[in-house]
């Protein structure tokens, strides 16, 4: 859905008074003609992802766009709740990659710090261990069930 600030300049105002029938319905259909083609030009947003490679778009681009100044640009309501949920998951999948992220580099920290103060040495399946635990817990939605080893870490 588009719509447009119009500012028309008449240049003149004689072949504007007699050459068109209807001066007001004249305007209006070159106007609607100019804004089909304004949004048959560029793509509404940028879907970098979906392997579209726009840099201009009609939602960013508001000065490059220069053919008209828009006044309202939004989805069809038909297809606004699938946008948003596209909005959202894009939202979540940015958040888990910062969480991952996060996640190893405080492990790394773990396995370092441990190995430095000389707490306990780990062979490298008990590091493995710990390193998947630490990612469940840190990565994971829920809350985390500790689980209490009695056995020792000799073999």
């Amino acid at each position: 859905m588009i719509s447009t600030i119009l500012v028309w300049r008449m240049t003149d105002t004689y072949k504007a008074a007699f050459d068109v029938d209807n001066y007001e319905n004249f305007v209006r259909v070159q106007t609607d003609a100019a804004v089909r083609k304004l949004a048959s030009m560029y793509s509404y947003d940028n879907f970098a992802d979906e392997g579209h490679d726009e840099n201009i778009t009609l939602r960013s681009s508001v000065n490059e766009v220069s053919e008209a100044r828009i006044g309202y640009l939004a989805y069809a309501q038909e297809i606004a709740s699938a946008m948003l949920k596209r909005q959202q998951a894009t939202a979540i999948v940015a958040a888990r990659h910062k969480i991952v992220q996060v996640a190893v580099e405080m492990v790394e920290m773990a396995l370092s710090e441990l190995s430095k103060r000389k707490i306990v040495a780990l062979d490298d399946e008990r590091k493995a261990a710990m390193v998947s635990n630490l990612l469940i817990i840190l990565c994971g939605d829920k809350e985390a069930s500790p689980i209490v080893n009695t056995g020792t870490l000799s073999h």
